[in-house]
């Protein structure tokens, strides 16, 4: 029992050493004393200035590395990323695993999130982004034959979109729920149709086209059509099917006749 209760009594001060120390860099950052790209102090004197063991400050800098905060880089040291801010995504993968998310709730939330980062997109894209979403949607194209290539170059879209926005917090968070859809998708989008592939690939081009044209009503249209079109062909994919369900599908595009696939060099 002694040694339990010693052991409890450790586990309390170590778990409260933490604390302090991920208190102690939320302050640095605060104070304006940490920036986007700044170095943190060496361990020992994170743990001279928190009054913690050098264990206790790895333990703190390792929690603060799983919710993005710092990034350590070997033989250099422990820095605040630099760029957009990043969220990751193994506790929302935990949260799924958990409580079993469904597909249509995980659509359900990217059509919250990205209908509305496609409307800021129409308005605040810089040529730049445009060029980037320009590229990812000629890649989807390129990548007819390679649903695996097909699906790194869809979720690049749906991130350049994102941050196209302009708002830092909805792109982090849009970041977050791609890391679980790629985690789920790569393991069956090589069941996707070919039919499936080129309607994808020209939706994604229908939401690029109203983003360049600086049209905000048409852009989440385009993206609430793709996403929901998007969610009907990996529960297709997953139950195995070959064939898209017709309710799936507006009823002139269900009732539209196959066209042979083009190749294409980019958007226009």
């Amino acid at each position: 029992m002694p040694t339990d209760a010693a052991g409890e009594r450790t586990s309390k001060v170590f778990e409260g050493g933490t604390e302090h120390v991920v208190a102690h860099v939320r302050s640095l950052i605060e104070s304006g004393s940490l920036k986007l790209g700044g170095r943190l102090p060496a361990e020992r004197e994170l743990a001279q200035q928190i009054g913690v063991s050098r264990p206790t400050v790895r333990a703190g800098l390792r929690a603060l590395a799983a919710m993005g905060v710092v990034q350590s880089r070997h033989g250099s040291g422990t820095y605040i990323p630099g760029g957009p801010p990043t969220l990751g995504s193994e506790p929302l993968s935990f949260l799924a695993a958990l409580h079993g998310f469904t597909t249509e709730e995980m659509f359900e939330a990217r059509r919250i999130l990205e209908v509305g980062a496609a409307d800021l997109a129409a308005e605040r894209a810089t040529h730049e982004q445009i060029a980037t979403m320009a590229d990812e949607v000629a890649g989807l194209f390129a990548s007819m034959n390679d649903p695996q290539g097909f699906l790194v170059h869809d979720i690049k879209f749906h991130r350049a979109v994102a941050a196209a926005s302009g708002n830092p917090i909805v792109a982090s968070l849009v970041e977050m729920v791609s890391a679980l859809y790629y985690e789920r998708r790569r393991e069956t989008a090589t069941r996707a149709t070919d039919r499936n592939l080129r309607d994808a690939a020209e939706m994604h081009q229908c939401v690029y086209r109203a983003i360049r044209a600086r049209d905000s009503k048409a852009a989440r249209k385009a993206m609430n059509e793709h996403l929901v079109h998007s969610g009907a062909f990996q529960a297709e994919e997953v139950a195995g099917k070959a064939q898209v369900p017709a309710k799936a599908l507006e009823p002139e595009r269900a009732a539209r006749p196959a066209r042979r696939r083009v190749r294409r060099r980019r958007p226009v």
